[in-house]
C-alpha cells in the first residue's frame, strides 16, 4: 500500500462528498485543504486498524470499533485545533460541533459498535468495475460477523442509502438538517446479535 496514493483517493473522493463539503473552508487554497483532512483521516484509519481497502486500493472505506477508537482528550484538542487551522477555519466550528453532536447522538452510548466513518471508490473504479463495491460490503460484512457487534454509518445521498439497504443495512432515522440537507442514518445488525435482541424483546 502507498500511503501517498491512498490519500489523494480520499482527497479527490472527498471532494464529491456533501458532508465533507460543508466542512473544508471555501476559497484560497481548498484542494490544500481536501488533502489535509485525507492526510488525517488515512492516518487516523491507519493507527487505530480501521482503514478497509479493495483489492485494486480503488475502494477505500474507515471502520472504526468504537471501544478501540477513543484517543486522549489532549491528542483530540490538538488534533480539533490543527483541523480547524487546516480544514474548517474558525468560522462554522460551532455548527459543525452541532451536527457533529447530533451525528454521534445517534449510535448507541453504553455499548461497542462498528462505525463507518468513511466510505468511496475512485472514478475511474466505478460502474466498469462492480466487484470493488462488492469486496468492501463484504469485508465490512465479514468485521461485523466476527466482532458481533452493529455496524453504523450515514449519508447526505439518498443513492447510497438505497445501496447500504440492498446490502442489508436499515434506514433507522431521517435527519432534516438546518441547512435543508437530509441525512439518513443506517444500521446492520449481524445474525447472532438480531437473534440476541430478538429473544430480550
Amino acid at each position: 500500500m502507498d500511503k501517498e496514493v491512498i490519500i489523494r483517493r480520499v482527497a479527490e473522493i472527498l471532494k464529491e462528498t456533501p458532508a465533507a463539503m460543508q466542512i473544508v473552508k471555501k476559497g484560497g487554497n481548498r484542494d490544500r485543504r481536501f488533502h489535509y483532512l485525507a492526510k488525517h483521516m488515512v492516518e487516523k484509519a491507519i493507527e487505530k486498524d480501521a482503514l478497509v481497502l479493495s483489492e485494486n486500493e480503488m475502494g477505500i472505506a474507515i471502520v472504526f470499533q468504537n471501544s478501540k477508537s477513543k484517543d486522549s482528550f489532549l491528542k483530540e484538542a490538538i488534533e480539533d485545533i490543527k483541523l480547524v487551522l487546516n480544514v474548517t477555519g474558525f468560522k462554522n466550528v460551532s455548527k459543525i460541533l452541532r451536527n457533529q453532536n447530533y451525528i454521534k447522538g445517534q449510535r448507541p452510548k453504553n455499548e461497542d459498535y462498528l462505525y463507518c466513518w468513511f466510505w468511496g471508490i475512485s472514478k475511474e473504479a466505478r460502474g466498469a468495475d462492480t466487484q470493488v463495491g462488492k469486496q468492501m460490503k463484504d469485508e465490512f460484512l465479514k468485521r461485523s460477523r466476527d466482532l458481533n457487534l452493529a455496524l453504523y454509518a450515514e449519508t447526505q445521498t439518498r443513492r447510497n442509502t438505497i445501496v447500504y439497504q440492498k446490502f442489508g443495512f436499515e434506514l433507522f432515522h431521517t435527519w432534516n438538517r438546518p441547512d435543508g440537507n437530509t441525512m439518513y442514518f443506517m444500521k446492520h445488525l449481524p445474525e447472532k446479535l438480531k437473534a440476541k435482541n430478538a429473544k430480550e424483546d
